[in-house]
């Protein structure tokens, strides 16, 4: 009866492969996808993917498999559950709810699993480690993969101080950080255009990659272009700019003095630092083991990220629950489908075995 109510599209599809049943469905505003494949043992590992533009939120094609990264956990017999989330950018307001939500249709209506784990790229990562610190009765363990694993106020400060120098170095070539127009988009030929003053002023582009700790002018680029539309997105939903730079000495130039003395000086606006911290602040109190994965490089999420989440919960007495992964490529998720298996079976050993996961290089 509860799905009945809840769920407003719902079909079937059948997959020429190892699945059994694929279903897709809306449910509460969220389209989601559930995969249960044919030797199904009975355990659902839940999905959050990662930040998503469409103000609508992520939809699914019936037509495409999954993607070889998800696949893995379906060919290792679990059912896989995604929530698309009822709304796209930083979501976690909503994305929370849909994903347990999700959870609850699940269990009723092909019955409580055995067991239940939870994953995510990303935003995702971040996603996972939100719910099992708040609310980790369900799930036995999570997967984070190169996760932005934490406080928003903190990541996002990061974009929001790259803008802050860029605009020092390259006066005018973006908008405002603290009032992005709402027709502002990611854009191919907008990224080509700052990634064409980077060229043309090779000084001021090695500070600024020096200062955002990327290796080369395109990540630069991109990742100005999409942090300042995540700063758009932030500004909308806090009802304002949450970000505050009056107190910040910034260094790592050949001149931090004019920088300093150079740089804009910006005021958060009431309410909008309260919005962030709400959505999401972590307290590293974990009750459920996290096996965290990420890439030595990462041009968007810096390992530096997940390194101080690390910190917060051994501060929080339980550094016991949290250990983190390398694997030996550059970009964002660059996390193969065999070494999110490995971590799998190694996430699963440490449960089951009590077999606690190196911490180092996934090998």
């Amino acid at each position: 009866m509860l799905h009945r109510l809840l769920v407003s599209i719902l079909f079937f599809s059948p997959i020429i492969s190892a699945h059994a049943k694929t279903e897709f469905g809306k449910l509460q505003g969220a389209e989601f996808r559930i995969d249960i494949p044919e030797n199904w043992n009975h355990g659902l590992v839940m999905y959050c993917h990662g930040y998503d533009p469409h103000i609508a939120g992520v939809s699914y094609d019936p037509v495409k498999p999954l993607p070889p990264e998800l696949g893995v956990f379906v060919k290792g017999g679990y059912a896989l559950a995604q929530s698309g989330y009822s709304t796209g950018g930083w979501a976690l307001e909503q994305a929370i709810p849909d994903i347990e939500a999700l959870r609850k249709y699940f269990a009723d209506k092909y019955g409580q699993p055995k067991e239940t784990y939870i994953t995510g790229h990303s935003l995702g990562g971040l996603l996972t480690v939100a719910i099992l610190e708040k609310s980790p009765d369900p799930y036995l363990a999570g997967l984070d993969l190169c996760g932005v694993v934490g406080n928003a106020t903190t990541v996002l400060s990061h974009a929001f101080d790259m803008r802050v120098l860029f605009d020092y170095f390259f006066p005018g070539a973006l908008p405002p950080p603290t009032k992005v127009p709402q027709d502002y988009a990611v854009t191919q030929k907008l990224t080509k255009q700052i990634y064409d003053r980077l060229v043309a002023r090779p000084q001021a582009a090695a500070a600024m990659r020096k200062l955002a700790g990327v290796h080369n002018n395109q990540d630069l680029a991109s990742g100005l272009v999409f942090g300042t539309y995540v700063l758009k997105d932030i500004q909308a939903r806090a009802g304002g700019n949450p970000f505050d730079n009056r107190d910040t000495i910034y260094t790592g130039t050949a001149d931090d003095n004019a920088l300093n003395d150079g740089v804009k000086r910006y005021t958060a606006e009431a309410g909008a630092l309260a919005y962030l911290q709400q959505h999401q602040t972590l307290s590293g109190h974990l009750t459920r083991p996290v096996l965290a994965i990420h890439t030595t490089y990462d041009p968007l999420v810096r390992p530096s990220i997940p390194n101080d989440y690390s910190l917060l919960t051994r501060e929080a007495g339980n550094g016991d629950m949290f250990v983190q992964q390398y694997v030996k490529h550059d970009g964002h998720c660059k996390i193969t489908p065999e070494e999110t298996e490995h971590g799998f079976n190694e996430l699963r050993e440490w449960v089951h075995s009590k077999r606690v996961p190196h911490a180092g290089w996934l090998h």
